[in-house]
């Protein structure tokens, strides 16, 4: 890890500029592009290979390798550095299956780029929203969040050091053509300690993150914990459940902020009422009941009484376990009708 920050930091000027020099991760943690290859690969950024296009950065579609790879080429814009720094550290030595794979990079001609694997199916959020024709359905919507939490359990407890995401949110949560989850945008992301601490660290920080999705510990205080990623996690399990986006400014007021608005329909009763109509009648009920007691404990306000993203995992396991048993029983009982008949 030290290795790797004393290359990153090479980066930079101690003003803050971009180094002149070259700049070179230690050798074989990730591919090195030179501008010429990127430009090839995007047929010199090409707008009509625009994925993204945000304040900090662009996404193109690319290709390379003789055009028989697929890959998304993240071009910084010029002051983000340090973003693109953080990401790059970060992901040049991770690895998880449900962890965007990075390829390599580019610094040719002083420019900040990131080359990563192409993910087919988009982002979670995309196939969330209502107009779709093809409603995800309420198991793979489960097993994409048992991949979410087993990449953040990854993070918080399966490297040396502790890292939290704190971006965490349903766009950047990117499905695969196998429907696998893969969590991206590590701008954010910071250090924390050893994993093997057992107690909770608090990391003091600025305050940085997606409205609606915002640990309201982490914003009060600005100190960032492991729990801060588990109450966004929270968030994008009841976004899944109810197909709303976190944060609508579109809405009523006491329906602004999906995480309050669920969190009073829990306590009301009346949280079935707000569910996706596409998943109604479609949920086993104790299935049901355990998917909405993690979410809720996920957003507890007191960050120590949030389960840990382990716990987490284990819970939505379950869960899963149940809806396929009675999907397994109404199977049955399907097949014994018919035999009557």
């Amino acid at each position: 890890m030290e290795i790797i920050s004393q290359s990153i930091s090479k980066l930079f000027r101690t003003s803050g500029k971009r180094a002149k020099q070259s700049f070179v991760l230690p050798e074989g943690l990730c591919r090195t592009f030179s501008l010429a290859e990127i430009k090839k690969a995007t047929n010199n950024f090409d707008v009509k290979l625009l994925i993204n296009d945000g304040g900090s950065c662009s996404i193109y579609k690319g290709f390379i390798d003789d055009c028989t790879k697929k890959v998304a080429v993240k071009k910084f814009n010029t002051y983000f550095e340090e973003r693109f720094g953080t990401e790059i550290l970060l992901l040049c030595q991770l690895r998880h299956h449900n962890l965007v794979n990075l390829i390599g990079y580019c610094t040719d001609k002083l420019e900040l780029i990131l080359v990563f694997e192409l993910i087919a199916n988009g982002s979670l959020s995309e196939h969330l929203s209502r107009d779709q024709d093809n409603p995800l359905p309420w198991k793979r919507r489960l097993e994409i969040c048992i991949g979410v939490a087993r990449g953040l359990h990854y993070l918080h407890s399966g490297v040396k050091h502790t890292i939290i995401h704190r971006d965490v949110k349903s766009s950047n949560i990117l499905l695969d053509e196998n429907w696998e989850a893969k969590l991206k945008g590590f701008c954010f992301a910071k250090m924390g300690p050893p994993s093997l601490s057992k107690a909770l660290i608090r990391i003091e920080s600025l305050v940085v993150g997606s409205f609606g999705y915002l640990d309201p510990v982490y914003f009060q205080t600005s100190e960032l914990t492991d729990k801060s990623d588990v109450y966004s996690f929270g968030v994008v399990l009841f976004e899944v459940l109810c197909a709303r986006r976190a944060a609508n400014s579109e809405v009523e007021r006491g329906q602004r902020i999906l995480a309050s608005w669920a969190l009073n329909c829990v306590e009301d009763g009346t949280i079935n009422e707000i569910i996706d109509p596409y998943l109604k009648g479609k949920i086993a009920p104790e299935c049901f009941k355990i998917y909405v007691n993690i979410a809720t404990s996920c957003l507890q306000l007191n960050d120590m009484k949030r389960p840990t993203i382990s716990e987490v995992d284990v819970g939505l396991e379950h869960a899963l376990e149940l809806q396929e048993c009675a999907d397994a029983a109404i199977r049955k009982d399907g097949v014994e009708s018919g035999s009557d008949h």
